[in-house]
């Protein structure tokens, strides 16, 4: 199973995420989306599940959720865009992974056998920051893998 994950678009949806994101089953937008058509297109490419970000203040973007919880081969993913909002733990939700955006600075560790990946922005570029999309893999063990995919946008 292959998850692509993609986070502060900023309303900008760049031709070279489609074939980053090719063979995925679902998307997961952690926010900063900017503008409705952003998760039209990524629709295109697989089903999306988006939630708000601190700038999606108007429209339809505004009325997306502050956090989801998604079921990925049978694992709880937390899913929102700031992580210095998360107000749960984690491990004790039995949440196998927390997703999240905001930073724009892509990484990923695990901390009490919880995986905390941020894929980094897509959109506009930032200052002198990679733009990058995220995959999420689940191997044969049932384990999540995380891939940061720097996209070449020139």
């Amino acid at each position: 199973m292959k998850i692509g994950i993609v986070s502060d678009t900023h309303g900008l949806f760049r031709p070279e995420i489609a074939p980053a994101l090719a063979g995925v089953e679902r998307i997961l937008h952690l926010g900063d989306v900017g503008k409705p058509a952003v998760l039209k297109e990524l629709g295109k490419i697989a089903p999306v599940t988006a939630v708000r970000g601190n700038v999606d203040r108007e429209g339809s973007c505004a009325e997306l959720p502050e956090t989801d919880v998604v079921l990925i081969a049978d694992r709880y993913v937390y899913m929102l865009h700031d992580l210095h909002t998360l107000h749960l733990d984690p491990a004790a939700g039995k949440f196998a992974a927390v997703l999240s955006g905001h930073t724009h600075v892509p990484n990923f560790y695990t901390r009490k056998g919880v995986l905390y990946f941020n894929p980094g922005s897509c959109g506009p570029r930032r200052f002198r920051l990679p733009v990058t999309v995220g995959l999420l893999t689940v191997g044969e063990d049932g384990k999540f893998n995380a891939k940061i995919i720097e996209l070449n946008c020139g």
